[in-house]
């Protein structure tokens, strides 16, 4: 047998007798897949770590609490063999073999009959690696190549094209604080297989220089529209390379849906009769504040926050925002697009009774290789502003958790 490969499978097991001798380690790591194919799982063990109890508490897999007993592998498509006692396992082992039942041994693969690969998931599709040989084997170099195949499927860098008819659409993919680093797998595969690109000047620039030669990309900020029209030219140029046959994302910084316009996208397109995909985007509001080491909660400290929208001041008539009682609140504020407004804000907060020594952090251009973190308090940070020069985009973190963390070295 050694002198031949295994020859690889998908084994299709839904509703079939599964036999699991063991319920430790081993058992509590393959039990998942068995249970996600759908198997009929009988685990035979006297005893069973907390997770694999957990299992059969939930109904997920039928547990006989006793020893092996010959006969236990009866009707069995399959069996996972990995208890402590070699003896029970050779036993079972040769009862597989009798009743045709294929059969792992975690601890003799040569006497084994099958052989559990590595495997990995990525979008609808199964990566399994096996190596050709029982002896020496090596679980490491085995699982490493899974992830790397599968890695490299996640996140775009090792493309594998559909060959079949793609349904056009839109994907509404949210880049992140700026670090190309920090998008989600699923926004990195879809970027990697668009047609069109359509970026704002937020998002993270470092991947549109990745992208293959074919790819159309569209910078949002030049796109041509008058002073008003800006969302409709970008909503307009979605709808269009939609209707074209070809799959397009609208690559936005932070997160689609939180000061990000994604709603009105996805609402021009849904009355254009466009499919359309929304990917959520790790926020800023979160993420920069915690790169420059302040967390927005901490026990003892806050125990909640709020993210606000600075773009339009305090005094001004279109605001939304309920400042007197964000003045009330004792957590974490957390204000985007504010930059050029902290001053009447803080002006506000601390007429509506909030401390004017309340500690105040902007980090600017957070997660890229120029973030910086200015400190400052409500009393000082108009002033601030100007004199380091803070320009946008920054978040601007205003409460007790500012002083939380290591003070930023100057």
């Amino acid at each position: 047998m050694a002198e031949h490969p295994p020859y690889p499978v998908g084994l299709r097991l839904t509703g079939r007798r599964v036999v699991v001798l063991g319920g430790g380690q081993v058992a509590q790591r393959r039990l998942p897949a068995l249970i996600a194919a759908g198997a009929d799982i009988v685990l035979v063990s006297p005893e069973a770590t907390p997770s694999v109890e957990a299992m059969a508490d939930a109904g997920e897999i039928t547990w006989e609490r006793r020893p092996y007993e010959e006969g236990d592998l009866a009707d069995a498509w399959y069996a996972l063999i990995a208890t402590s006692d070699p003896e029970a396992n050779s036993r079972a082992s040769a009862e597989a073999e009798a009743n045709r039942v294929w059969c792992v041994r975690s601890d003799d693969a040569d006497a084994a009959t099958a052989w559990t690969p590595a495997t990995g998931h990525s979008e609808g599709v199964t990566v399994a690696v096996l190596t050709t040989e029982a002896r020496g084997r090596d679980p490491r170099h085995t699982a490493a190549i899974r992830d790397a195949v599968v890695e490299g499927l996640r996140d775009g860098t090792l493309v594998a094209p559909h060959h079949r008819t793609r349904t056009p659409g839109v994907a509404l993919v949210g880049g992140g604080p700026g670090d190309p680093d920090l998008i989600t797998v699923r926004g990195r595969r879809l970027l990697a297989e668009a047609d069109v690109v359509i970026a704002d000047r937020l998002g993270p620039r470092d991947l549109l220089a990745e992208l293959p030669p074919h790819v159309h990309v569209i910078d949002a900020a030049k796109i041509p529209y008058g002073r008003f029209m800006a969302q409709e030219a970008i909503n307009n140029a979605l709808i269009e390379h939609a209707k074209q046959g070809k799959s397009v994302v609208r690559l936005k910084g932070g997160d689609p849906y939180v000061f990000g316009r994604g709603m009105e996208e996805v609402q021009a397109l849904a009355e254009a009769g466009i499919p359309c995909t929304v990917v959520p985007g790790i926020s800023s509001s979160i993420s920069v504040p915690g790169a420059a080491g302040i967390p927005v909660t901490h026990r003892g400290v806050a125990h909640e926050f709020t993210v606000v929208s600075g773009h339009v001041a305090p005094d001004d008539e279109r605001s939304l925002v309920d400042w007197p009682s964000l003045a009330r609140l004792t957590g974490t504020l957390v204000i985007l697009m504010g930059v050029d407004k902290i001053g009447k804000i803080a002006e506000a907060l601390v007429a509506h009774g909030k401390a004017p020594d309340t500690p105040v952090a902007l980090v600017q251009e957070g997660t890229t290789a120029a973030q910086r973190r200015v400190d400052a308090t409500l009393a000082t940070v108009a002033e601030t502003v100007r004199e380091k020069d803070v320009k946008p985009p920054a978040v601007i973190v205003i409460g007790e958790v500012v002083t939380v963390g290591p003070r930023p070295v100057e």
